[in-house]
């Protein structure tokens, strides 16, 4: 429940991508808004948003929770932006992250917008050519905030629940029961053979006892077994919802660096805090070395302490993306070959090429949703268990 909490907080007001500010800027033109951009497509699919994507303009609406000193807290449904056309007590959503506008004249409540939310280029002195929003309401233009985030400072807070977290919440909510329901059997079917979710769940906890937790932490592994058995069904369970397409699954949540983050930083507080004086003495002043080498290898080692983790955040997090990066790619073959449906023969095409790769890196996603999982508790076990391994005389 801790480790979900966390990831849940870290997520809901985690890392986005940081925008640069224009200052006495000029508008460029850049992007050709009636031609097909791949990019924008796989980047909105495997982003977080506040709504779930069915088809066209039909979403599954979202609460959104925001925090502004000026207006205090602000709760309400995704919906009320009717996919951008409206403001909403100044904000707005841009595919569902939520933008604020600058101007504090602008009315409040449900606003109908002229020009929906949109995006363009503008010069910068010292950035170049850098992105920044605006909104048109009875021909003024407003500018934009930046979406809020731990390392973009904006005028509120997003504390929404997005699809990334409803998708955690959803991963929790199943995992309790599966394992309630497994808990229950064990009483009611004492020395019986395991049967229905047991059968299920008591093979994967036994190769995590047996193969991960054992051999690597050691006589202590009890202590950390519940730990290391709730990261891998956590990210199991998050690995596979990421592979169904449809709502109110598809969610992009191990693709996201904030929950690698998230629990990468389990790792790195859990090792540390667990580490005895002879891992410290490993780290600082390895004993046997000769002293002039402890002074230069004791600044490597320190580093390493902090690059385990990173690595871990870095593996799960690229290995996660970059599957979900291939398989819309190679499904935007239909659009970029239909020309965004205006040619039937090339979409056909698009889709004979795109179908069989699809599938076969749908089968290959499927085993790396269970290899990334058994990763990243098998090197957490290997980073506990030296630091808590005894001297050996």
């Amino acid at each position: 429940i801790i480790l979900a909490v966390i990831v849940i907080f870290s997520v809901s007001i985690g890392i986005k991508a940081q925008q640069v500010e224009p200052s006495n800027s000029t508008s460029v033109p850049v992007k050709d808004p009636d031609k097909y951009d791949p990019t924008d497509e796989i980047m909105y699919h495997i982003s977080n948003a506040n709504e779930f994507h069915l088809f066209g303009h039909y979403t599954i609406p979202l609460p959104c929770i925001l925090y502004s000193k000026q207006d205090g807290l602000k709760t309400f449904m995704s919906s009320v932006f009717e996919h951008g056309e409206r403001a909403y007590d100044r904000y707005v959503s841009e595919h569902g992250m939520m933008r604020r506008i600058k101007d504090t004249n602008f009315p409040t409540g449900e606003i109908e917008l002229d020009t929906f939310k949109t995006a363009e280029y503008v010069e910068n002195e010292k950035h170049g050519d850098v992105e920044t929003g605006f909104v048109k309401y009875k021909g003024t233009r407003y500018e934009l905030e930046k979406a809020a985030g731990l390392v973009t400072p904006t005028s509120f807070y997003d504390f929404s629940i997005s699809k990334n977290v409803f998708t955690m919440l959803m991963a929790a909510i199943l995992l309790f029961g599966l394992f309630v329901t497994a808990a229950k059997g064990y009483v009611t079917r004492k020395g019986l053979a395991p049967k229905g979710i047991q059968s299920l769940l008591e093979p994967l906890v036994t190769f995590i006892r047996d193969d991960i937790a054992k051999p690597m932490i050691g006589d202590n592994y009890e202590k950390y077994l519940p730990m290391l058995l709730c990261m891998f069904f956590f990210i199991l369970i998050l690995n596979l919802f990421g592979l169904v397409p449809i709502a109110p699954f598809g969610a992009n949540v191990t693709g996201n660096l904030a929950t690698t983050a998230a629990l990468a930083l389990i790792t790195f507080v859990i090792v540390n805090f667990s580490a005895n004086s002879h891992y410290w003495k490993h780290i600082f002043w390895m004993p046997g070395v000769p002293t002039f080498m402890k002074i230069f290898l004791a600044p490597i080692e320190l580093i390493g302490v902090f690059t385990k983790p990173v690595s871990l955040m870095i593996r799960l997090f690229a290995n996660v993306t970059a599957g979900h990066l291939v398989i819309v790619s190679l499904v935007s073959l239909i659009f970029i070959f239909g020309n965004a449906g205006k040619s039937i023969i090339g979409a056909a095409a698009g889709t004979v090429m795109a179908v069989p790769f699809t599938l076969f890196l749908s089968c290959i996603e499927l085993i790396v949703a269970f290899i990334q999982a058994y990763i990243f508790t098998l090197l957490t076990a290997s980073y506990i268990g030296a630091a808590i391994e005894e001297p050996h005389h």
